[in-house]
């Protein structure tokens, strides 16, 4: 997983509240299990006008004019700006694949749903959650003023702003310092790789029955 420490980007509103997973990545992307690829079909069903399918090429696809992330001011946009619930419906991990791909590294929101919440952590994206008053003003100025662009130090825990304000959030120490060392759920485990080897050296020594591939069959 990639070290998270500072994001610096631009940040994209999407202004629509309980924005499930099913619209992050639709079902219908859903049958691999690489965690590449994803970013082209984020939010789908909004972002263009025709039905997409795996391993098309969306190249040539008609987009909707009229959603934010087709707005050229938000092209390159690292930062999504979210309001209540975002994430909701079904568990799929894709989701937050389907935001990294894209190059979304902070989802800003009132509250989200909470297996996304931890899938974010999991996979190297920063969720902050941020009061509604607060939210609405970074909508307001993200609107306001073209190439927005919001600075996020997650070791301060703090969002700087263009007019040099700054927001503070909240962020549990172990998540937090897991995103700082880059560590998800394999690097956490890998971090014991020599105790699991004695372990595994020993209980072969001590039952090697168990490891006696001819008794086996």
């Amino acid at each position: 997983m990639e070290k998270f420490t500072v994001v610096e980007g631009i940040a994209v509103p999407l202004d629509r509240p309980n924005v499930d997973t099913d619209a992050i990545i639709p079902k219908q992307f859903l049958k691999s299990i690489q965690r590449s690829g994803f970013g082209p079909n984020l939010f789908d069903e909004w972002r263009y006008l025709d039905q997409g399918e795996p391993g098309r090429d969306n190249s040539s696809r008609p987009l909707n004019p009229d959603f934010v992330l087709n707005d050229p001011r938000y092209r390159g946009a690292k930062i999504l700006l979210a309001r209540e619930n975002f994430g909701c419906g079904s568990s799929r991990e894709h989701a937050v694949w389907a935001l990294l791909d894209y190059g979304i590294r902070v989802v800003i929101a009132p509250s989200f749903a909470d297996i996304f919440f931890n899938n974010c952590f999991k996979n190297g994206v920063l969720p902050i959650v941020l009061p509604p008053e607060q939210v609405q003003q970074l909508f307001q100025s993200t609107a306001a003023t073209p190439g927005y662009v919001l600075y996020v130090d997650l070791p301060m825990q703090q969002i700087h702003t263009p007019d040099h304000g700054a927001l503070n959030f909240v962020v549990d120490a172990f998540r937090k310092d897991c995103l700082i060392r880059g560590l998800d759920d394999i690097g956490l485990t890998l971090q014991h790789a020599d105790a699991i080897r004695a372990f595994e050296q020993k209980r072969r020594a001590d039952a090697p029955w168990l490891f006696d591939k001819q008794n086996s069959k």
